[in-house]
């Protein structure tokens, strides 16, 4: 079953989030708290939308994502920040019924596009994402400004 997420989901889609980091290789990277990420998702202002996948009423994987806007096509988009499947409930359909809501929404909305990032080694998702009908977008590069880099130019 997939469903919109809850704030009772906020500390499995954290702990979630942290298996994936840690599958990235990237687990020293988290920093988020349960409440950043209820703030995120269900404060006053969310800007940030979630999507949780259920099997036998657990949480077993999630989608985060936010809205986008393309000035070429005039449209707003989603961007999904993160989709993950515990390695346990893979092969059993829910990565692909988590995007396939989100296409749902970008469809009923008018939105014109559904993109996200992956890292280039991670060929186990690059071929579940071609298999879905995504293209790469291989002539764009992603930069990132944060850290004291972002502090420097924030107070320049």
């Amino acid at each position: 079953m997939i469903r919109t997420a809850v704030p009772e989901d906020v500390p499995t889609i954290l702990r979630l989030v942290r298996e994936l980091a840690e599958y990235e290789r990237a687990a020293h990277e988290v920093h988020a708290t349960e409440g950043d990420l209820r703030s995120a998702l269900f404060g006053p202002e969310p800007r940030v939308s979630a999507h949780v996948a259920e099997h036998e009423g657990q949480v077993v994987g999630f989608a985060l994502w936010f809205l986008s806007f393309s000035t070429w096509l005039g449209r707003h988009g989603i961007y999904l920040e993160d989709l993950y499947v515990s390695p346990q409930a893979r092969g059993h359909g829910y990565g692909r019924r988590l995007l396939a809501e989100l296409a749902k929404i970008a469809d009923e909305r008018g939105y014109g596009r559904v993109e996200w990032s992956v890292l280039d080694w991670n060929s186990p998702a690059i071929g579940f994402y071609k298999a879905l009908g995504a293209l790469p977008q291989d002539e764009w590069t992603v930069y990132r400004l944060t850290g004291e880099a972002l502090t420097r130019l924030a107070r320049s």
